[in-house]
């Protein structure tokens, strides 16, 4: 008889006699309904794939450590960031942003870049990508960007048209459009590229003054991409390369790691700016913020199992820590929100209880109880409401954010200047690119774009007009279109533009 350690049991710890055969009727069935090793492994088979994210569907993951190595206590009140050399534990997921879960790593899109501190505090998320900024800047337009991004609802096929036709009534979108469509928007692999919180959020010290910030992680391994060419190359050598390349080099001992490193405004510079500071569309000009070091990520053992720790890993970018706090980024606001509600969906009510979500360095205690899935005591015999006089938790007024000043008609608001779209995507065109990079830029739009319907073309490229005389032109030609129309659709209003080419 074998001992029970090694005994294959159900899931309710009952032995299993047989996992080869199933009960039936003599030698040649039926098969009996009394086999309940049969239907439990059957019934749990059938619900073994939760649904699918929205966006980040397909993902990696690790776990490692945060070290403080700078003091930025004058700007947080956060425990984690108290001192130099304090370590956190972390758990990481990376992801492809607009690809189901079987698409290629070496896709052109976005990546996700999140980040879960254990903190004395509770659980605090980074939930970023691996650029600074975003196609929108409000969170009505999220569901319908998206759509996009995914699949013709009629012919169930990626659809240029309906990609570079949100596009090209979204102004907004042009800056990171054109992150998208250089080298940038094809990461070698996860190690191989800086993260960003992207949101403007804010910081609060002791003493109640707050700051906002904007978090930048700096690939320690140096930033390296494919070109087009390469990237379409993996997806037939290697679908699941960023996949591989993160677990075989913890698996190999060569542990990836970034810098933290913040930049800060004041409110009073952020009240007198000359843009926008909460606009996810734009950065902060580095010689007027620079970034000061915050610390050092490391990633240093990967998961025992991927379902358990990466597929069910949950953030959102609700969840702060005492120090740190939202900011009036509108998306920030919407995502404040969402993460929370469609994690709810996804993986139920109860989903802060999966040990990959649940705090490891505080103690959990709220009044919530009940629901799907309760994996704890429930709450024990404690009381389930607030206030009470039988020993239960008390909120902590000293943990409170500062209040900040709010003011304005509640209306919906439009952006002011829509020239103000084009400004820091023209600097990157003009100053940050060389000419290689915008050769390749230049070579992915228009792959990219020549599926979609002439009118579309003629509207896209003359919003990269408006960014750069340059820009505009190479994508006209490249596109066989007429130069001098593009030029005289880029000198209209967005209105005007859109009639023209209706």
């Amino acid at each position: 008889m074998k001992s029970a350690k090694e005994r294959m049991t159900t899931g309710f710890g009952m032995p299993v006699d047989d996992d080869l055969n199933s009960q039936t009727a003599g030698r040649g069935g039926p098969v009996l309904m009394q086999d309940v090793h049969l239907l439990e492994k059957l019934a749990h088979f059938d619900r073994e794939r939760i649904p699918e994210r929205v966006v980040h569907a397909k993902g990696a993951g690790a776990y490692g450590y945060f070290e403080v190595t700078g003091d930025v206590t004058a700007y947080t009140r956060a425990a984690f960031l108290s001192e130099p050399g304090k370590r956190t534990e972390v758990f990481v997921r990376f992801s492809t942003v607009g690809g189901e879960k079987g698409s290629a790593d070496s896709e052109r899109d976005p990546r996700g870049f999140a980040v879960k501190f254990y903190t004395e505090e509770g659980n605090y998320d980074l939930v970023g990508n691996n650029t600074p900024i975003f196609f929108i800047r409000d969170p009505l337009k999220f569901p319908d960007f998206i759509h996009t991004q995914k699949r013709n609802p009629v012919t169930n096929l990626k659809d240029p048209d309906m990609f570079w036709d949100f596009l090209s009534l979204t102004p907004e979108s042009v800056h990171q459009v054109t992150i998208l469509f250089s080298d940038r928007g094809t990461p070698k692999s996860y190690r191989h590229m800086n993260g960003y919180g992207s949101h403007t959020f804010m910081w609060y010290n002791a003493d109640g003054d707050h700051y906002w910030v904007k978090l930048h992680l700096k690939t320690e391994q140096g930033i390296e991409n494919f070109t087009a060419e390469e990237a379409e190359r993996m997806r037939a050598i290697d679908p699941d390369c960023a996949t591989r390349d993160l677990f075989e080099a913890i698996k190999g001992g060569d542990f990836p790691s970034w810098s933290l490193q913040v930049q800060i405004m004041t409110p009073e510079q952020a009240r007198n700016f000359r843009f926008d500071p909460f606009d996810l569309t734009k950065v902060w000009p580095h010689a007027e913020f620079p970034l000061q070091e915050v610390g050092r990520l490391v990633l240093d053992r990967n998961p025992r199992n991927y379902f358990a720790d990466v597929e069910q890993a949950a953030f959102s970018p609700a969840n702060f820590v005492p120090g740190i706090g939202p900011s009036p980024d509108k998306m920030l606001q919407g995502r404040l929100f969402s993460y929370h509600d469609t994690h709810l969906h996804r993986l139920g009510p109860n989903y802060h209880l999966l040990p990959v979500n649940a705090p490891k360095a505080c103690r959990v205690r709220s009044y919530q109880r009940d629901g799907a899935m309760r994996m704890d005591d429930n709450g024990g015999p404690g009381p389930n409401y607030w206030p009470n006089t039988f020993g239960g938790p008390d909120p902590d007024p000293s943990v409170a954010p500062p209040a900040v000043q709010v003011e304005g008609p509640a209306a919906r608001h439009a952006y002011r200047l829509e020239e103000d779209d084009f400004v820091q995507a023209g600097r990157l065109y003009r100053k940050v690119m060389d000419p290689v990079d915008r050769e390749h830029l230049i070579g992915n739009i228009v792959g990219h774009l020549s599926g979609a319907c002439r009118r579309i073309q003629l509207r896209q490229a003359a919003l990269f007009y408006k960014v750069d005389t340059d820009y505009g032109l190479r994508v006209a030609r490249g596109l066989g279109l007429d130069p001098e129309r593009v030029q005289s659709l880029a000198q209209m209003s967005q209105q005007e533009r859109v009639e023209a080419t209706s």
